[in-house]
């Protein structure tokens, strides 16, 4: 059977577009409506919060009914129907409930997604690069397109950008064909097996370590550049440039993992995000120094990202990884993302932007401590 290569990748490009309505601006659209440093921190960890719980929940419904396709779609459904309460009113308790309502079925429908593009790739799961990469282009496309719109017009306008972005996520789901997930046998290894194996806890405390890293990032680097009087299309045009890094990677990621093994590029990885933070903490005046600590996400996000999608396939095997995708994003993305957001949100107007990001560089060190001892240490081949 073909990869439904068009489809799946015009999913991973609404879904990455929506998430350029958010990163970048959605943190500013909080502060316009009058949210302090500390609130828009609580409000953004409720968001990345939900992926604690929401991807594992789903993640078991769609490995035990098989039917992966179909979660996604519900979830995405009522992603978009619960963002409309954004319009209703916009005090602190019902944002941050329609926050928490939203986002845990929006949180919901990429782990699984990735699992079924997975499914759908089988024995080639080098070209996951490729189609991934359309979720990096729906990103750029979004943050040039709606930074150039709060400019000419206001921000107030974005909610109603990130719906329609919302609502054409459900529409690619429909048209996406379903997976079909071998049934389990005697001998398939059971889920806590493996995840009490040392390298697997090592593995999720240095992913979760790297996304609190990121927590600050994803919450003030818009507001900090703002700061620094830094208009809309160039915060726009940094975020898109980070993302851009990130495609050209993609395009070559086969290459690099002929290369290099995943546990290589893991470190090299990890090392570029512990310099990107420290740059971002010390030098963001510099204009020149910001477009190369944006070209560093390439490094921090983009190969990270491959080699935990290439290890998850690896560790949890074809029977987990609907389980395997949701824990990998929830204790990464969610509980990671969260304290990230938390910690940033709480200290940022205490000590300042540059304890806030060096606060990040200590983590991504930890992080590399951890993957130098611990992750995927006897496995060292490369993909072919």
């Amino acid at each position: 059977m073909a990869i439904p290569y068009w489809r799946l990748s015009s999913f991973y490009f609404f879904y990455f577009a929506t998430l350029g309505g958010f990163l970048p601006y959605w943190s500013l659209y909080l502060e316009h409506i009058k949210f302090n440093a500390l609130e828009i921190g609580e409000l953004s960890a409720l968001m990345v919060a939900t992926k604690i719980i929401a991807p594992n929940l789903w993640g078991w419904i769609a490995d035990y009914t098989g039917k992966s396709l179909r979660v996604i779609r519900i979830a995405s459904f009522f992603a978009a129907i619960i963002f409309a309460g954004f319009f209703y009113k916009d005090s602190y308790l019902w944002v941050a409930m329609i926050t928490v309502g939203f986002s845990f079925f929006w949180n919901a429908a990429l782990p699984q997604f990735e699992a079924a593009t997975l499914f759908h790739l089988k024995k080639e799961p080098h070209q996951y690069s490729k189609i991934r990469l359309w979720g990096s282009i729906g990103f750029i496309v979004t943050v040039l397109s709606i930074g150039w719109l709060v400019d000419l017009l206001t921000i107030d306008y974005l909610p109603e950008m990130i719906i329609c972005l919302l609502t054409m996520i459900w529409l690619v789901s429909l048209t996406t064909p379903e997976t079909k997930i071998a049934h389990k046998t005697e001998n398939t290894v059971g889920i806590f097996k493996i995840i009490k194996k040392p390298e697997i806890i090592a593995f999720f405390f240095v992913y979760m370590l790297l996304q609190l890293a990121h927590g600050p990032y994803y919450v003030f680097y818009s507001i900090y550049l703002n700061q620094f009087n830094y208009s809309s299309s160039i915060i726009g045009l940094l975020w898109a440039l980070g993302v851009c890094a990130e495609v050209v990677l993609f395009v070559f990621m086969k290459q690099v993992l002929r290369w290099m093994s995943l546990r290589n590029i893991l470190l090299v990885s990890i090392f570029l995000s512990i310099c990107r933070w420290l740059l971002i903490a010390f030098y963001v005046e510099s204009l020149e120094l910001m477009v190369f600590a944006q070209l560093l996400h390439a490094a921090t996000f983009g190969s990270s990202h491959v080699v935990a999608i290439h290890l998850v396939h690896k560790y949890f095997g074809e029977h987990h990884q609907g389980k395997g995708q949701a824990l990998y994003s929830s204790l990464s993305f969610g509980l990671g993302g969260m304290i990230g957001s938390l910690y940033s949100g709480y200290f940022w107007d205490l000590y300042g932007a540059w304890f806030v990001y060096s606060m990040a560089a200590v983590s991504c060190f930890i992080a590399l401590i951890i993957a130098y001892l611990w992750v995927d240490r006897e496995k060292q081949q490369v993909i072919s």
